[in-house]
């Protein structure tokens, strides 16, 4: 298993917002988990199955929190996500990012170890070398064909022959062809809810149709994989779906604000910054979160609302208003009212703190080795989570 099995969280009662050590990445658990409720609602009344991604925490205490039973289903982006989740009880893992041929003995390692684990392929050399490798008799992961449902990046389109014979190649060589998988990535691009509840259709009727194409092949297909967090809040009708995927619901962060699929008060990672330091005349307030604390994502620059590299909130989370880290370098946060907003700087003494809430909540936590948890509007940090890393 990986080294990062070796991480473990702890309790503690001594330290706070006010005197953790800064840049710091903290979670409101209250938030995350009314978070996990709302869309594990959504899906159980339009009757599907639910396989969160754990891409975003890459944590198991957050991903415990997504599975009130123990464990369940989970989607990973890397191996070692899998390796770590796979080291917590999750052994349901599907690995959602196109199989590169020199990780296929390290997925087969998985699979000897207990593991359920779901690749995802889309081209016929991918099929071979998969095929190539069972046929020293040893165990092999279940296979997923990726399914392109709206040009956003890889996959085959819902209609091409191609689906079939990759399907023929894996059972002709005796490797399980488990279903189909799609996101729709394209939804990232809507605005204000608009366009939602027809990406989150598109996606559905593209993998269903693909898995009636290759079951009408001869073929099961028995799992019938969508999900990205926009489409799985504005799905309504999943007929034909077996299971949705969603990462970034947990936590929200301004991105998903931008697209209209949560409230700003959703968002629950922020990383907490010390003030260091006054401009004045140029209407600066610096910080000790920089780009190193926030990450260089600027997904928010071509929203209506440009976030800067963050919204800034006070010491318990809530926002100024049009007040944004406007500016980064790599230790440095310049916290500045919004370009042409009626805002006002807010008056922070040296050694004053604030939040700040994420462009994409997935990129900031990877500058963060620790969330620092709190739950609701408590200061009291009540545990550090560690997060993992690698590939």
């Amino acid at each position: 298993m990986s080294q990062q099995a070796t991480l473990a969280s702890v309790t503690t009662t001594d330290i706070s917002l006010e005197t953790v050590e800064t840049p710091a990445l903290v979670l409101d658990l209250a938030k995350v988990d009314r978070n996990i409720s709302r869309l594990r609602e959504h899906l159980a009344a339009l009757g599907t199955g639910f396989r969160p991604h754990v891409k975003t925490s890459k944590s198991l205490d957050v991903a415990r929190r997504l599975f009130p039973e123990g464990t369940g289903p989970i989607t990973v982006s890397t191996l070692a996500e899998a390796e770590y989740f796979a080291s917590g009880g999750f052994t349901d893992i599907t690995y959602a990012v196109g199989l590169g041929l020199d990780k296929i003995d390290r997925a087969r390692r998985l699979v000897e170890q207990g593991v359920r684990l779901s690749v995802l392929i889309d081209t016929v050399e991918q099929a071979h070398a998969l095929v190539d490798a069972a046929k020293d008799g040893g165990v092999m992961p279940a296979v997923l064909i990726e399914i392109d449902c709206d040009g956003h990046r890889g996959g085959l389109l819902p209609d091409d022959q191609t689906l079939v014979t990759i399907a023929d190649v894996l059972a002709q060589g005796g490797v399980e062809f488990a279903g189909v998988l799609t996101h729709a990535g394209e939804s990232y691009n809507a605005r204000g809810g608009a366009g939602l509840p027809e990406a989150a259709e598109g996606e559905r009727a593209a993998a269903v149709a693909a898995a009636q194409l290759l079951r009408a092949a001869g073929h099961a297909a028995p799992v019938v994989s969508v999900g990205s967090t926009p489409t799985a809040h504005f799905a309504q009708d999943l007929t034909g779906v077996t299971e949705v995927r969603a990462g970034v619901f947990s936590f929200f962060d301004l991105v998903m604000h931008g697209i209209g699929v949560c409230n700003v008060d959703d968002i629950a990672a922020s990383v907490l910054a010390t003030v260091i330091g006054h401009r004045p005349e140029k209407g600066w307030i610096l910080t000790d979160g920089g780009w190193m604390a926030m990450s260089r994502d600027r997904g928010t620059q071509r929203h209506p609302v440009d976030q800067g590299y963050g919204l800034v909130c006070d010491i318990d989370g809530r926002p100024f208003g049009d007040v944004i880290v406007e500016d980064a370098s790599q230790e440095h946060g310049i916290i500045k009212v919004r370009p042409g907003s009626d805002g006002v700087l807010p008056d922070l003494s040296i050694g004053a703190r604030v939040r700040i809430l994420p462009n994409h909540a997935c990129a900031t936590c990877a500058q963060h080795e620790t969330y620092n948890v709190v739950d609701g509007q408590s200061r009291a940090i009540m545990a550090q989570w560690p997060r993992m890393r690698g590939w």
